[in-house]
């Protein structure tokens, strides 16, 4: 599973190196965030960065992409014994909204422009 990070109105992944796989749900991803206006960051974001930006509202949403979970949003993250909540806890907009345009272009309830879908 690869993770993305909607901070400070951004989206930051790892960058594809080490143990980061170019994965098809990944690409897909990041085409549709580049197609919504959004600015794309690879780079590694530190745990203190993840903690600190859910605290202070720079971090407004997390999500990993891959094939069997196609989007999963994450709520909260902990480390040493401190938990933090982005926003309500509940899955975010962003992520909403690419979960819902995969999943449509994926069962052909919208037109694949990307040339995404094989017909067998």
């Amino acid at each position: 599973m690869n993770m993305l990070f909607l901070y400070d109105g951004k989206i930051i992944t790892s960058p594809l190196q080490g143990t980061v796989l170019d994965g098809i749900t990944r690409r897909s991803v990041l085409t549709l965030v580049k197609e919504l206006g959004y600015e794309i960051e690879e780079r590694a974001l530190s745990v203190d960065e993840i903690m600190e930006g859910s605290t202070n509202g720079r971090l407004q949403e997390a999500f990993g992409t891959g094939t069997a979970v196609v989007i999963s949003p994450v709520g909260s993250f902990c480390y040493k014994n401190n938990c933090v909540q982005l926003g309500d806890g509940k899955p975010g907009k962003l992520t909403m909204e690419l979960y819902n345009k995969l999943t449509a272009i994926q069962y052909g309830r919208e037109t694949d422009n990307h040339g995404w879908i094989t017909h067998l």
